[in-house]
């Protein structure tokens, strides 16, 4: 499958969409179409584009609905007028590059009260989160859309946490992943060993060197004694590679989980 990400340049910011430290935005594109734009000046800067752009792509690789990926430009002179003095340096500081998800209009949040999910997908998701350590898929933040009656993953910026300190990523990349107890989709996620044989037949060092080698070099000229970009780059492949060949524990470790709550 094509893994290619369009480019668009972001035409008019419309609104802030929550808030926090990421302050992600509507923004209309020259395509015509509105995103959700992540803003590489805001909180977590380039590392959560990183995240959201490989946890977007591996499910979507995987067969996972997530909205579409594009990576979008942002104009040096774009939010001179923003009257918004905070958003104003957001803009600013997010001059070039950034990440847009397809926003899905009319999409609803997902409540785990009063929703349900089919046990294979379920399961799907949760394997997906812990293998990439995403601990932002909970009761209290779901990040999940309702969306022309289907299920649509969004926000996967704090996966990869190991990025943000940069030490013990191959500890890391063997962990079980403990946090996956609080999943918000784990009671029902009852075929966990099934997706287990589909995702690790599916998923290849060949195809995670693909996924990691399209993150942009603009994004990887980070500040600190932590290498080049090709050497972030390797890094990241190392770890997806090292995790799927310890798919075991993190796979274990949910089954587990499930068994305390079920």
């Amino acid at each position: 499958m094509n893994l290619d990400l369009r480019t668009v340049n972001v035409t008019r910011y419309i609104t802030p969409l929550r808030e926090g430290g990421s302050l992600p935005a509507l923004v209309e594109a020259d395509d015509d179409f509105k995103y959700v734009l992540k803003f590489r000046g805001a909180g977590h800067g380039v590392k959560a584009l990183i995240a959201e752009f490989l946890g977007g792509q591996i499910a979507r690789f995987l067969g996972l609905p997530v909205p579409e990926l594009v990576f979008a430009n942002l104009d040096e002179a774009f939010g001179r007028t923003e009257g918004d003095e905070e958003i104003q340096d957001l803009l600013k500081f997010s001059q070039g590059l950034n990440l847009g998800l397809h926003f899905l209009s009319g999409a609803l949040t997902y409540d785990a009260a009063a929703n349900d999910c089919e046990a294979t997908l379920a399961s799907k998701i949760v394997w997906l989160d812990a293998f990439i350590i995403n601990v932002d898929r909970t009761f209290k933040n779901t990040n999940l859309l309702l969306w022309k009656k289907e299920l649509w993953l969004i926000d996967h910026g704090a996966s990869f946490y190991f990025h943000h300190s940069w030490i013990n990523w191959q500890a890391t990349a063997k962990t079980p992943f403990a946090l996956i107890k609080d999943h918000v989709l784990l009671p029902k996620a009852s075929k966990l060993e099934e997706v287990h044989q589909e995702f690790t037949s599916k998923l290849n060092d060949t195809l995670l060197r693909e996924i990691v080698n399209q993150i942009p070099e603009d994004w990887l000229l980070w500040e600190g004694d932590v290498g080049s970009p090709s050497e972030i780059k390797e890094v990241y492949f190392q770890f997806l590679s090292l995790r799927l060949k310890h798919a075991e524990l993190f796979l274990k470790q949910a089954q587990d989980a499930r068994k305390t709550i079920i």
